[in-house]
């Protein structure tokens, strides 16, 4: 009878990460569906991310598919940031890690978007990929 109670807490514990891998997979397949539209995607548990020609369209993942979805065009922005814990950083000097990552665009003084990141390096590559696109599309 000891035995039982002893291994009912680590039932309930098996139970719960599979379904917390059923959750995770569900989002992943709902994002692998999304990103085939695109030319580049990125996935990571705050935000989806995808570019196709000069347009850019971001959302949150969830079990039941993508939301909060917004699109809009590298013709628009004005400056492109990368914020980790709301400070602007630059690609030199990266920070190993970060509390809050973000990559800002910029439209005018009063309206930018912010896309958050799990990791600082992919933030980086993102922005330094995204720059090159601003750059191309200004020109």
């Amino acid at each position: 009878m000891e035995r039982g109670l002893l291994w009912l807490p680590l039932l309930f514990i098996f139970f719960w990460l599979a379904w917390q891998g059923s959750r995770e997979y569900q989002k992943v397949e709902a994002y692998r569906v999304w990103a085939e539209q695109f030319d580049t995607a990125k996935y990571d548990i705050y935000a989806v991310l995808g570019q196709k020609g000069k347009e850019l369209t971001w959302g949150k993942p969830t079990p039941k598919g993508l939301i909060k979805l917004e699109t809009f065009s590298l013709v628009d922005v004005k400056q492109i940031r990368l914020l980790v814990d709301e400070k602007e950083v630059d690609n030199e000097s990266l920070p190993e890690k970060g509390r809050s990552i973000e990559l800002e665009f910029i439209f005018s003084p009063e309206k930018s978007v912010r896309v958050p990141f799990t990791e600082v390096p992919l933030a980086a590559q993102w922005g330094k990929h995204l720059q090159k696109e601003l750059q191309r599309v200004q020109s």
